[in-house]
């Protein structure tokens, strides 16, 4: 067995603008030269702002898209190589999931137990087993209680827990969350955001987060950051939103409690340690206040 899931090596891709009969095409880079390694099992967030390519790199992960240059491997096979055929591209997405930003894009029946058991029934499974993935996923993130409800009657956070339903019952083995909790209210975030990491934490899924939220990134076990398509940090949270002042420079923020922290460093105000959450910063502020400056 692998210890990478998956691995990629001097990716890259670029966008074609403009009509294929075009005699003027504008070439448009999206990510370059991305070497990068998700090991089995990891808790992985992707950072960056709107427009650096990290969207991009979740759609050459699952294969919407096509590398411009570059490899990709996954669970040790490379799915770049010219003899990869389509039915291999079709385990690919049986093994990598994706849960994307609109869960509205990504349901298909009328009746929730109908379009989490999409999937299954697509993989030719008995009716039997496609009965006990519906149930078990949408036990899961706790929506079966609405298993014969109208999706489009749901709230945003509820039709995207039946989302990931619909992803877990294919029984993947890595989910990518495409800033899944972007059109999210606070308590569909938290509810989203829960649902992942009991997934990694419970039933070891590899989970990779793309998000702009620097809270939901302080949560992983690791974090990169990409930066008008190339990778730019990688490291544990705490290490990443260290570098305070790069994240300005590429137009991201760290999480709030670092932030506050920072400022008031900067104020002169020498508070003692990092502040990755907001527990530790206040923390940080009562040392500071108390005089403990350990």
């Amino acid at each position: 067995m692998n210890e990478y899931i998956i691995k990629t090596e001097g990716l890259g891709f670029t966008y074609s603008d403009g009509e294929s009969d075009s005699l003027v095409r504008e070439e448009i880079p999206a990510l370059s030269d991305i070497n990068l390694s998700v090991k089995r099992g990891e808790y992985l967030a992707v950072l960056g702002h709107n427009g650096s390519g990290k969207s991009t790199l979740a759609k050459l992960l699952n294969l919407i898209l096509v590398p411009t240059v570059g490899k990709i491997y996954i669970d040790g096979v490379d799915v770049t190589a010219e003899d990869f055929d389509e039915d291999g591209v079709f385990d690919v997405r049986r093994k990598v999931g994706m849960v994307f930003q609109n869960p509205d894009n990504q349901l298909v029946a009328t009746v929730v137990e109908e379009d989490v058991a999409f999937g299954p029934e697509n993989l030719g499974l008995p009716r039997e087993e496609i009965r006990r993935r519906v149930n078990s996923s949408l036990s899961m993130v706790g929506m079966q209680d609405y298993m014969r409800h109208a999706p489009h009657k749901l709230s945003g956070g509820q039709k995207q827990r039946v989302a990931i339903a619909g992803i877990i019952a294919m029984r993947p083995e890595v989910i990518i969350f495409d800033e899944s909790t972007a059109m999210l209210d606070p308590m569909g975030r938290a509810e989203v955001i829960s649902i992942m990491e009991r997934l990694n934490r419970e039933e070891g899924i590899t989970v990779i987060n793309i998000t702009h939220y620097m809270e939901e990134a302080a949560r992983a076990e690791r974090v990169v950051v990409i930066n008008d398509g190339r990778l730019t940090l990688d490291g544990i949270p705490r290490e990443v939103f260290s570098e305070v002042e790069l994240l300005h420079k590429i137009g991201l923020e760290a999480p709030q409690g670092t932030e506050l922290v920072h400022r008031l460093r900067l104020a002169g105000i020498n508070i003692e340690g990092s502040s990755l959450t907001e527990q530790e910063c206040a923390e940080a502020l009562i040392n500071y206040l108390s005089g403990n400056r350990k």
